[in-house]
């Protein structure tokens, strides 16, 4: 599927122009380009247009999660039937561990990841090893930690299908080794439980 814009706008003043040499300019390989414009004057529509016009899956870089948030918003608008994707760190909130030698205290690392946006994250990760091409990743520097190595993230992929016949013993020993675990009591994301010959997978 190609990047299509979906607006009831038009390109108009400078946009035109901006547009034609930004596209020149990726299509020359430049490294780096600027797009100039006060806040409100339509630069994430012309960028939209920009993505339409050269058909490359696309990186947008943010430099802070309310920004990135903002940005998701406005080219899923613009891009409804494309696989544009949100990919920020998980954490709501992250201390490192930490030693204080004068007073001899240790601080135990302490942290609670997002649930949502961890989905939003595997969603991602879904759309960039699918093999679309009209994918755009909206994402903040602070993912720059990442998924790890996408060959070794395709090994912990299970694939089921309807119909398909598949050792029971097998298919737990692949939810144990992509990390899943086996639950008999809540049930969330990640857990698989086991009642009589049914299975129960939660996925991540």
């Amino acid at each position: 599927m190609q990047f299509k814009v979906e607006s009831g706008f038009k390109p108009t003043g400078d946009q035109p122009q901006a547009i034609k040499q930004l596209v020149d300019g990726i299509n020359a390989h430049e490294k780096y380009q600027t797009l100039l414009g006060v806040t409100g004057s339509g630069k994430t529509f012309t960028v939209a247009n920009v993505i339409q016009e050269v058909q490359k899956p696309t990186l947008v870089l943010a430099h802070n999660k309310t920004l990135a948030a903002q940005l998701y918003s406005e080219f899923k608008q613009f891009f409804p039937n494309n696989a544009v994707e949100y990919f920020v760190s998980y954490y709501d909130y992250y201390q490192p561990e930490a030693y204080i030698p004068v007073s001899g205290v240790y601080i135990e690392k302490d942290l609670s990841i997002n649930e949502e946006i961890e989905k939003m994250r595997l969603s991602t990760t879904s759309s960039l090893l699918s093999g679309r091409r009209d994918v755009l990743v909206v994402a903040s520097v602070s993912c720059l930690y990442g998924i790890g190595n996408p060959v070794e993230f395709q090994k912990n992929v299970i694939t089921l299908e309807r119909d398909q016949v598949i050792s029971r013993t097998k298919l737990l020993h692949q939810l144990v080794q992509s990390l899943y675990s086996r639950t008999e009591g809540e049930f969330n994301h990640g857990n698989f439980r086991i009642k009589g010959d049914t299975v129960d997978i939660f996925p991540s």
